[in-house]
């Protein structure tokens, strides 16, 4: 399962969010290309630990019974398209939170300290890009300065933003289910699989308009 080709150009001159990827986020080979995608084309810049990176190939190699030196190399990959995007040393950070889940603290911890280190004279937009919003308690997040979406939800959110930046980049995912080795499918298809459904319909809305 290759990681695909994500071509990483400049990015874009205007502030852009820092979004830390959950594991969960990381887990499917499709929402996994899409987001590093965007992050190649300047509409967001990742964030993620090494913790992050050994439990997304922990479970993916427990789940999807991927060889682990295959999810060595494609981690290996993304931290050399990306290489500021790991945070170390975010352990000082969990130890003011209280009403997340503890298993998710050095999640938030790695955004607090991506937003640290970017200093508070004009502190940055930080995300967490997660499925598990149950765990993440959002008024504790907001008093940190940061905030927890579902990737459906950040997804659309960015479409209805600024469409054009998104539409190339996800009308690509047919050739990456492709690449997955499965049989092609329709990309609503595909959207719908991924609980992308606020997505879907942007994105079937805005088709009469791109033909």
């Amino acid at each position: 399962m290759p990681l695909g080709a994500v071509a990483v150009t400049t990015p874009s001159l205007s502030p852009v969010p820092f979004v830390v990827l959950d594991a969960c986020v990381l887990m499917s080979g499709i929402m996994r290309r899409l987001m590093l995608r965007l992050a190649a084309d300047g509409v967001y810049q990742p964030v993620w630990t090494e913790r992050i990176g050994e439990e997304w190939r922990r479970n993916a190699a427990r789940l999807w019974a991927i060889p682990p030196e295959v999810l060595q190399e494609q981690w290996a990959a993304m931290n050399q398209l990306f290489p500021q995007a790991t945070e170390l040393d975010t352990q000082a950070y969990e130890a003011g939170l209280r009403y997340s889940d503890p298993k998710d603290f050095h999640v938030i911890a790695a955004g607090l300290a991506r937003r640290a280190r970017c200093g508070l004279q004009q502190p940055p937009q930080v995300l967490v890009a997660t499925w598990n919003l149950k765990d993440f308690n959002r008024s504790e997040l907001r008093r940190q300065g940061l905030d927890a979406l579902n990737p459906d939800r950040l997804l659309s959110l960015w479409w209805q933003a600024d469409a054009g930046r998104l539409r190339q980049a996800i009308q690509a995912v047919p050739a990456d289910y492709i690449a997955l080795g499965r049989d092609p499918e329709p990309l609503a298809a595909t959207l719908h699989r991924e609980r992308l459904y606020r997505l879907k319909a942007l994105v079937a809305r805005d088709a009469p308009q791109a033909r």
